[in-house]
């Protein structure tokens, strides 16, 4: 498959070739980015966020509805 590739990119005309060697850096730094993406870090906002503990509670709002 890469002979095949090669010989195709050597039959063009020498301007498209420099299109085809640009696209193929832009290939390789989209794939960088995506490698780059960062991990998830299990825990990271632990005791940041809280629930009140009248959470279930209907709201005083809703009452003349229940």
């Amino acid at each position: 498959m890469d002979t095949l590739l090669l010989e195709k990119i050597d039959s063009l005309p020498e301007s498209l070739i420099s299109e085809v060697d640009i696209f193929v850096d832009y290939l390789l730094f989209k794939t960088s980015i995506k490698n780059e993406e960062p991990q998830r870090t299990p825990g990271f906002l632990k005791g940041k966020v809280w629930m009140a503990d009248d959470f279930d509670e209907p709201l005083e709002e809703f009452k003349e509805y229940m």
